[in-house]
């Protein structure tokens, strides 16, 4: 078996809970003869490996051959999947209903015509419940296909219906595919750029949604028809930094969800994954109070289906509310009280427990930065953001992979490394330019840290309150808001004029926000 398909294995047999690793085995001695069970005593010797270690397999159970270990290996790969099909079938339909297909596809091939269609009818009902319409469209192809070859004695409408019952379910399964891509399409071009930069990159985002927005009455969507479309106007808006309508439209998403109970269970990822977009939006829009009570009702979820969860929810909650927690805090201006955090989440980064993709790496790494930063360690902040500078060319969110370069410049000349910085503006200005991201504010602070070095002590003071007002002008434009969303330079700058932590200077804008207002 090579590296990778072991690697797999390993990866595989740790996922497993107490639970289905004894299922597995109870599974494995009812149905195997004891001539068949080496890859059984393979599956023991793993689970207590933290590493594998071939060699010690071997001395641990000379039952077991060196030739034999890479056939072993895929054999209790494959058996290991089997077990957890048959374990978790009763909580996901998707799963209960390609096995009755299967059992529908082995009784037609037996020539028991009416019994394959009374399970495919079955199937498809569940389908139809479940609301997984490209399921339901493949067992209608296979009722017709045996409908058209066979005589079956159904009844004289039969055609018709299936034909009617096709069409409508094809045309749904197309437009909640067209929804599907735009959504996803939408959320892979922000992965590459982050927010829009300019005007023409907006026109272009624009375009790109309303050409691609399919024609739709809402009331006949079907929930994930609607959920696809609530989740492409909330990219769309996002991306283009219409905050309020971004918590609009994914606050329609959640809903979606409330109104449903039985698909929060089924759909965990995607309520999840719902909330933590309108906690997003909250954040951005600055709306405390309710960013605060979101945020409890998440903490809630995982109490509540603490005993239900999978490992996949389980490593999507704790990104969820590592995330909010640091915005949490980025809101009230309280980073020192925020490091709390960042122990158990460096552990889990550092563990790689749940596999967490570099994207998300790459993010938390910036927001433990930021957060150092704000707390006025700047040397621990550079330690993460250089997490971000000295990874190979990734090929997503260049918007970070920027703003850490800057970031890390103004963190050292916080520590006065001043030939340092004198050298990193050439090369983050040369980086900036590669990457077609310099912007006005970015031009600005280069400038300005560039200039530094011949700017009179005396004068410095004046220096940062006219970039501050420089910075305050531009903050009002409708295409230069997205630095500001990375890094709060104002306040710094503020900081640096007032001779006060940063962290005061934003804790006294929140307590400011704070005061009686209109909600969002």
């Amino acid at each position: 078996m090579p590296k990778q398909q072991t690697d797999y294995l390993i990866q595989l047999i740790k996922s497993l809970t107490k639970t289905e690793k004894r299922q597995f085995r109870l599974w494995v001695n009812r149905n195997q003869s004891n001539t068949d069970v080496l890859f059984l005593q393979l599956f023991d010797l793993l689970d207590k490996q933290k590493k594998y270690d071939e060699e010690l397999i071997l001395k641990k159970n000379p039952g077991i051959k060196k030739r034999q270990i890479s056939n072993l290996k895929a054999h209790l790969y494959k058996q290991l999947l089997v077990a957890l099909r048959l374990q978790h079938r009763s909580s996901n339909p998707d799963i209960e209903i390609r096995e009755r297909f299967d059992y529908a596809r082995i009784l037609y091939n037996k020539g028991l015509y009416r019994q394959s269609l009374e399970i495919l009818d079955k199937a498809k009902s569940l389908a139809k419940v479940s609301k997984l319409d490209a399921l339901r469209l493949s067992i209608l192809e296979f009722e017709k296909h045996i409908e058209s070859q066979h005589i079956t004695r159904s009844i004289d409408t039969r055609a018709e219906e299936l034909t009617s019952e096709s069409a409508k379910v094809s045309r749904r399964a197309v437009q909640k595919n067209d929804l599907s891509n735009l959504a996803i399409q939408l959320y892979s071009l922000y992965l590459k750029v982050g927010y829009v930069r300019s005007k023409e990159e907006y026109l272009f985002v624009k375009e790109f949604f309303y050409s691609n927005l399919p024609e739709f009455d809402v009331e006949d969507l079907s929930f994930f028809e609607k959920m696809y479309l609530y989740q492409a106007y909330g990219w769309y808006f996002f991306m283009t930094q219409d905050f309020l309508n971004y918590y609009k439209y994914t606050q329609k998403w959640v809903e979606l969800f409330n109104a449903r109970p039985k698909m929060i269970e089924r759909e965990m990822p995607l309520y999840l994954k719902a909330m933590h977009n309108s906690l997003n939006a909250l954040y951005l829009a600055q709306h405390h109070k309710k960013f605060s009570k979101a945020l409890q009702m998440l903490e809630d979820i995982g109490e509540k289906y603490y005993q239900k969860k999978s490992v996949n929810v389980d490593s999507l909650l704790h990104i969820y509310l590592y995330f909010n927690r640091i915005n949490l805090h980025y809101l009230e201006g309280t980073f020192t009280e925020g490091l709390k955090w960042v122990p158990k989440l460096k552990e889990k980064l550092n563990s790689n427990e749940y596999g967490w993709d570099d994207h998300r790496v790459m993010v938390f790494n910036y927001k433990i930065a930021c957060m150092y930063f704000g707390s006025g360690d700047d040397e621990t902040a550079i330690d993460y953001l250089n997490e971000i500078i000295n990874q190979k060319s990734p090929d997503f969110r260049e918007d970070i992979q920027c703003f850490a370069r800057i970031l890390c410049l103004i963190a050292h000349f916080n520590l006065g490394n001043d030939l340092l910085v004198e050298y990193q503006v050439k090369s983050v200005y040369r980086f900036l330019t590669k990457m077609k991201d310099l912007e006005l504010v970015q031009k600005e602070i280069l400038k300005f840290i560039r200039k530094i070095p011949r700017i009179k002590k005396e004068n410095l003071k004046n220096e940062f309150i006219e970039l501050r007002d420089n910075f305050l002008k531009l903050r009002e434009a409708p295409f230069e808001k997205r630095p500001f969303l990375y890094l709060d330079i104002v306040s710094w700058l503020e900081s640096k004029i007032e001779n006060r932590p940063i962290q005061d200077i934003i804790r006294e804008k929140f307590l400011e926000r704070e005061k009686p207002r209109e909600d969002v």
